[in-house]
């Protein structure tokens, strides 16, 4: 008994070691629950991948993760929000390569800074285009369309969803570095521009990888390659554009879970250690994979220079291109 008893009370020393090694603001948080916000309408990508973080954040912080959809003007009204919010680690933001990397340099009166104004916890994961042409197209490789832009500035057309956005400016990326022209086609949405890609109206279309496969998949156009620097778990025997004759070529839609600006450093360790580990179980991968999103765990330092890094590629390329949103 008195062995017992000694065991217990080394246990409860130990346990009270532990605990006061901690920093203060880990031992008291969470002790609510923690909002989620999601900078755009719900039934997207990026409320989808949100709810599926905050149900097992919230299981394994013990408290409800609440997520909270504040769209309107390209997400700049829900990432103000954020940026305005109490940095006492219950407000998080689903952040994009659109909110943190692009509108800053199409909106004067923005309302954030990218940078300064958030604490980046974690980068959950990121989302490939594929460069899909009509099925009946000439063109079987990268390298041919490359030669045929290269051959007549201006032959070749292109649609996007419009001035800015992520088709817009991968399209542009590819054309400044083999440095050539093509005729840009603007639509409303890719579902219009997609249309008449597979009526032969247009000559090619950077896509998010999911429309574009199924697009493939069902006949109405060719998938020739994906932006991403690896091949995708998708369609592994789709080449990358760095494997097609434009080495190191990189341009990948992402998504990350940020916090305001002042966030105790240790909450921020604490929910990037969490949301790792919920983006290695088996269940959650799956179900990211099959909506074309590839892991790339960083530290919040790390993912802080990746939002530095993305906003000078296109501060330069919005710039030399003297790209103006509609």
């Amino acid at each position: 008994m008195k062995n017992s008893i000694r065991q217990l009370c080394f246990v409860a020393a130990a346990a009270l070691a532990m605990a006061s090694a901690l920093p203060v603001h880990a031992q008291a948080w969470p002790t609510k629950p923690v909002k989620y916000v999601v900078p755009f309408s719900p039934g997207g990508v990026s409320d989808g991948v949100a709810r599926l973080i905050a149900q097992h954040l919230g299981e394994s912080l013990g408290q409800p993760v609440v997520i909270e959809n504040k769209p309107g003007v390209s997400g700049i009204v829900g990432t103000q929000a954020v940026a305005r919010a109490p940095a006492d680690g219950y407000t998080l933001m689903g952040g994009t390569i659109t909110t943190h990397a692009v509108n800053p340099f199409f909106t004067k009166n923005l309302g954030y800074e990218p940078v300064k104004d958030f604490a980046p916890v974690a980068l959950v994961g990121m989302v490939s285009n594929v460069l899909v042409v009509p099925a009946g197209s000439r063109f079987n490789s990268v390298q041919q369309i490359v030669a045929a832009i290269k051959a007549k500035p201006d032959a070749i057309s292109y649609g996007t969803s419009g001035n800015g956005t992520s088709q817009h400016l991968t399209t542009l990326l590819m054309l400044n570095r083999i440095g050539g022209k093509a005729v840009h086609i603007p639509y409303k949405g890719s579902s219009q521009s997609l249309i008449d890609l597979a009526g032969n109206q247009i000559d090619m279309q950077f896509d998010n990888m999911t429309t574009a496969l199924a697009f493939a998949k069902n006949g109405q156009a060719k998938a020739l390659a994906v932006t991403s620097l690896t091949r995708s778990a998708l369609q592994p025997d789709l080449p990358t554009l760095a494997e097609s004759g434009l080495p190191g070529f990189q341009a990948s839609t992402w998504l990350g879970l940020l916090a305001p600006a002042g966030t105790p450093a240790d909450v921020v360790a604490f929910i990037n250690r969490e949301v790792l580990a919920i983006m290695e179980s088996p269940a959650v991968k799956g179900r990211l994979a099959v909506q074309g999103f590839t892991p790339k765990p960083m530290t919040p330092q790390e993912f802080r220079k990746f939002i530095q890094e993305e906003t000078v590629k296109f501060a330069d390329l919005i710039k030399t291109n003297n790209i103006v949103v509609d």
